[in-house]
């Protein structure tokens, strides 16, 4: 077992951000990565023009790498947005004109992992009007993807450094996944299980993993404290993977932590070069 049994991918949203978005695939290659992951890069445009998402295409066939997972639509990530789907007017109708336009660049390159965030709550409107709409949203992502043979991912978030965000446990976020899959019927819906995120948020890891590791898409990774790459904190991730691989989880693990002081190339050295690859 150990680090060198899971599949992991890079996050381009996070690592490598020293480099213009066009770059970043061939860094990840270069690093010795097979696959990547990304937020929604034009976090001003939903519907970006056709060829911006062409640039970005090639840039990603051109590096040789997969992308594995893509977020929809989530207004300003890194900063104070923790989603889009859940705040009326134009935000949700920002989320809406996004759904085909990620899921058509997703297919477009053989990705099956969309990542819908909630979104924060919103002084003046009721709770529950914000929960119905995002329900009415994610069931409508979910259709999306679907329809080009993905599945929808749910994040919990974490508390102290999302404090207005409504997703911010594992059991809140199966609950969302529970209600979208009985919504739509398809079956889709997946947890996002951002070990980094379940941490702040002082939950029991391995019994997260025990409950859960059956309706996770998807996993990312960093330390705790200070989201740095793993060894720079105190959480026992590799020990933690095991047991994910232990309990059935075949899925990507996300590498999403931030680089600190030094380039994100090398910040690797926790993994061994043949770990790196896509397999």
């Amino acid at each position: 077992m150990g680090y060198s049994d899971q599949r992991f991918n890079v996050n381009l949203s996070i690592l490598f951000t020293e480099l213009p978005l066009l770059e970043r695939p061939a860094a990840a290659a270069k690093a010795g990565f097979g696959a990547v992951e990304l937020w929604w890069p034009w976090v001003d445009a939903p519907t970006p023009e056709q060829s911006e998402l062409d640039a970005l295409k090639k840039a990603i066939e051109d590096a040789g790498v997969q992308l594995v997972g893509l977020n929809f639509y989530a207004g300003q990530l890194p900063g104070p947005d923790r989603g889009a789907l859940s705040i009326p007017g134009e935000e949700s109708e920002k989320f809406r004109a996004n759904l085909a336009v990620a899921a058509d660049f997703a297919k477009s390159l053989g990705c099956t992992a969309l990542n819908a965030l909630y979104g924060n709550r919103v002084d003046g409107v009721d709770p529950a009007v914000q929960d119905e709409l995002a329900l009415e949203n994610l069931a409508r992502a979910a259709r999306e993807a679907d329809r080009v043979g993905a599945i929808l991912l749910i994040e919990a978030l974490n508390k102290p450094e999302s404090p207005l965000c409504p997703i911010v446990s594992a059991p809140k976020a199966i609950e969302i996944v529970d209600k979208v899959n009985a919504l739509t019927g398809l079956g889709n819906a997946k947890f996002l299980m951002d070990l980094y995120h379940l941490s702040m948020n002082g939950e029991d890891l391995p019994s997260v993993i025990e409950r859960y590791a059956a309706q996770t898409g998807h996993v990312q990774i960093a330390d705790n404290p200070g989201r740095g790459a793993p060894g720079t904190g105190s959480l026992p991730l590799e020990a933690l993977l095991d047991q994910l691989k232990k309990v059935g989880y075949e899925g990507w693990v996300g590498l999403e932590y931030k680089a600190g002081d030094r380039p994100s190339a090398e910040t690797f050295d926790w993994l061994p070069a043949e770990a790196r690859a896509a397999r």
